[in-house]
């Protein structure tokens, strides 16, 4: 039987699977300590999460000499790694997943995570085996442009119009319409409901609960 509107889900990872967005945010803010430069706000440092790294951080230190952003990446590297460990995934991620893979749905993540942080975040979870398909912002075009939703439905022979992107940014959104996909937002993350309801998704889900209701309701 075909689905009611769904074949592959793709979730965002940080701050939409697992709840780092305030260490995220504490560690961009900390680089930026580090090298003198102007601290962002709690706002503006999780405004520029679900980027590439390198994208993120030209946004938050918008002063910073361009040479010197691999300094500022480092010192971000390793505030983040340094207290890595006590991210955990949000309650009830876990068996979301599983009852949609038990279903029948391909399951995918695009990430701006590097390839080396999500590999590590999906084998500390133990979530490597639940996944179809993975993207990573150093291997492709960072959020919003489409490249990470093309390259996974072409690389799981899926259609984008029976795809869905599940995410707590704008820039997890924009990518979905820049594909031609269908958007979910979650508000328990970087950016606030408002915002992502300007972009017309399908669903704004308040926890991971409500958001596991309306994929078993309606996807």
């Amino acid at each position: 039987m075909a689905r009611e509107l769904f074949d592959l889900i793709v979730f965002d990872w940080d701050g939409t699977l697992m709840d780092s967005t305030a260490h995220i945010t504490r560690s961009i803010q900390a680089a930026c300590r580090d090298l003198g430069l102007p601290v962002p706000g709690d706002e503006a440092a999780s405004y520029v999460i679900g980027l590439g790294l390198r994208e993120a951080l030209q946004i938050a230190a918008p002063t910073l000499d361009p040479a010197d952003y691999p300094r500022l990446v480092e010192r971000y590297r390793i505030h983040y790694l340094l207290k890595d460990q006590q991210t955990e995934l949000f309650a009830g991620v876990r068996e979301m997943l599983t009852e949609l893979r038990d279903t029948g749905y391909l399951l995918a993540v695009a990430t701006g995570k590097s390839r080396v942080g999500l590999n590590r975040a999906l084998a500390d979870s133990r979530l490597t085996s639940l996944f179809d398909g993975t993207r990573c912002a150093d291997e492709t075009f960072s959020k919003p442009h489409p490249a990470m939703l093309q390259e996974l439905t072409r690389e799981l022979g899926q259609d984008l119009g029976r795809t869905v992107m599940v995410g707590d940014t704008t820039h997890d959104l924009q990518m979905a319409i820049n594909a031609g996909a269908a958007g979910i937002g979650v508000a328990y993350g970087a950016h606030a409901p408002g915002a992502l309801e300007k972009l017309e998704p399908r669903f704004v889900a308040q926890d991971v609960a409500a958001l596991a209701g309306w994929l078993r309701e309606h996807a």
